[in-house]
């Protein structure tokens, strides 16, 4: 049984940074992108970062180019989300994901449902202006 542990998230002022970071455990995901989607009230589940196994690839949405930088440590069976300037609209339930298969693309893993994959039970960032 693969479970997908995430933490890191907190309350922080806009202009602050926060790491999260999303522990593996019952077996290795070998060959698995990794990604991080959030979800902020009444919005959407919404695809933020998603990384290649070997961390060749890196997709990042728009709104957080520039801001967020997404690697992992398949050592540690652990992907990171760096998040810096953060904003108001940042505020979100972050979730760690990893798809059904292994060898999706990180781009691909956009299309992913809640009903599909893997998925953490995800972790509260709350920014202030």
């Amino acid at each position: 049984q693969v479970q997908l542990v995430e933490s890191g998230g907190g309350s922080v002022q806009a202009g602050g940074s926060l790491r999260l970071a999303c522990a593996t455990s019952g077996r290795t995901l070998f060959g698995y992108a990794r990604g991080w989607f959030r979800q902020a009230p009444g919005k959407e589940r919404e695809f933020v970062a998603g990384i290649t196994w070997n961390s060749g690839l890196l997709y990042y949405t728009d709104s957080v180019k520039g801001r967020f930088t997404i690697s992992r440590d398949n050592a540690k069976n652990t992907v990171y989300l760096q998040m810096n300037s953060l904003k108001p609209e940042d505020t979100a339930v972050y979730y760690c994901a990893a798809p059904q298969k292994p060898w999706t693309t990180a781009q691909a893993m956009g299309t992913m449902t809640p009903q599909g994959g893997y998925w953490g039970q995800g972790t509260q960032v709350t920014v202030s202006a």
